[in-house]
């Protein structure tokens, strides 16, 4: 028996890889992704405590920024 196309449809549902896709181009958008990924990753190698959001992201900005991107 094949697999009704619901059943189908949920099995292809793509699973997004961060640094997996193309190539972004130089954009805004692309340049605020990037630094929210970076503060992302700060706030979990500090185990997510509160209250360093801001600081999180301003350092993963310097970091983006001043890597030339």
């Amino acid at each position: 028996m094949e697999p009704s196309k619901a059943s189908q449809k949920k099995a292809k549902n793509p699973i997004p890889v961060i640094g997996m896709e193309k190539a972004p181009e130089s954009n805004d958008n692309d340049l605020c992704s990037r630094i929210a990924v970076r503060a992302y990753y700060k706030a979990e190698a500090r185990g997510y405590e509160p209250g360093h959001e801001i600081q999180d992201w301003l350092e993963a900005e310097a970091e983006e920024v001043g890597q030339g991107k």
